[in-house]
């Protein structure tokens, strides 16, 4: 696998470096695609790319097995509603059409194989898609992923746990082309009571020797108030089931996500 700069990769950058040189993490929000439906989808992507520095974007799957029940059931309702791999990236494409804002597709490895790697990267090159964030694909068994990806301008994203080894940050702190994505806690996407992010410091110093990318930090930020704390210390503050749970509940997804944007200052 050959770690290669494309233009998604300096899209991506780009979004850092202009956080970065407001004082404040970029902020990534996330919502699973064809979320509450695939008419109902692009109005709250509308509201979370009116404050983010890159939208994230999830492939709904059956089996998403990095993920807590918010993001499974969103998976599952969308997934009923007729949303499949290639309507998420039609969907992506449309999105793109009013928004300039860079896009990362968080994707299970499955989906992928299932439209075939090289049709997949051809979809998300024309639908805009600037990265992929790749959570159960060890880069170390990356055959074609990474460079197919490449190959189309698409940055790859891999994921680093509070439990991996210092050998495993510098092999996947290597193989990213985007951003590293730390995962705060041990287990599954979602919100969660408490301070949830003690390990977080520590996991970054040791990222941060190895890595050539920003350093973006997902599970368990809810609030303003966790991502000021992330914001702290990360590149980029990524927000998942809060936004899940704000569609669900009917309340205003722009508001929250002005409020999270407003707490990844520094």
């Amino acid at each position: 696998m050959t770690a290669t700069l494309t233009r998604g990769a300096e899209r991506l950058h780009a979004a850092f470096a202009g956080a970065k040189a407001e004082n404040r993490a970029a902020f990534i929000p996330f919502m699973t695609g064809g979320f509450p439906s695939a008419a109902g989808f692009p109005a709250v992507a509308d509201a979370l790319l009116a404050h983010a520095d890159i939208l994230e974007v999830g492939i709904p799957y059956s089996d998403p097995l990095g993920d807590g029940p918010t993001i499974q059931r969103a998976s599952e309702q969308a997934l009923a509603g007729g949303t499949s791999t290639r309507r998420t990236l039609a969907l992506i494409r449309d999105l793109r059409a009013r928004h300039g804002t860079p896009i990362v597709v968080m994707t299970y490895v499955n989906p992928i194989y299932a439209v075939g790697p090289r049709e997949f990267m051809r979809l998300a090159q024309e639908a805009g898609v600037d990265g992929l964030i790749l959570p159960d694909l060890p880069p170390d068994q990356d055959l074609e992923i990474a460079d197919l990806a490449a190959e189309h301008g698409l940055a790859v994203t891999f994921l680093i746990a509070p439990t991996s080894t210092p050998e495993r940050v510098k092999l996947v702190a290597e193989a990213c082309t985007g951003f590293l994505y730390a995962v705060s806690v041990t287990g599954v996407t979602g919100t969660r009571e408490g301070s949830a992010l003690s390990e977080v410091p520590a996991m970054l110093v040791l990222a941060r020797q190895h890595a050539r990318v920003p350093v973006a930090v997902g599970f368990g930020v809810k609030d303003a108030a966790t991502a000021r704390q992330v914001a702290s210390v990360a590149d980029g503050v990524v927000v998942g089931s809060a936004f899940i749970h704000a569609v669900r509940d009917g309340q205003d997804v722009g508001a929250l996500a002005a409020e999270i944007a407003a707490g990844c200052g520094r």
